[in-house]
């Protein structure tokens, strides 16, 4: 359970930082940094992810749907 919780946190953590990157663009204000920061942020995180979900997968904390046929 507590990987799924860990999950939920770092896809809303992306999230935030897609519409942090967007409001960037959007003012086009250097001051609170590039945009790529953001951008740099939501990949790190969304690698992060996929590293997780293939380490629960592998250690048998999360147990994938079955094949429908």
């Amino acid at each position: 359970m507590l990987i799924k919780i860990i999950l939920v946190a770092l896809v809303l953590y992306m999230i935030v930082n897609l519409f942090m990157a967007m409001r960037v663009m959007m003012k086009n204000d250097t001051s609170k940094g590039p945009m790529s920061k953001y951008i740099g942020r939501r990949v790190l995180t969304s690698a992060i992810i996929v590293i997780l979900i293939l380490i629960a997968i592998g250690t048998g904390l999360i147990t994938p749907n079955p094949r429908p046929y």
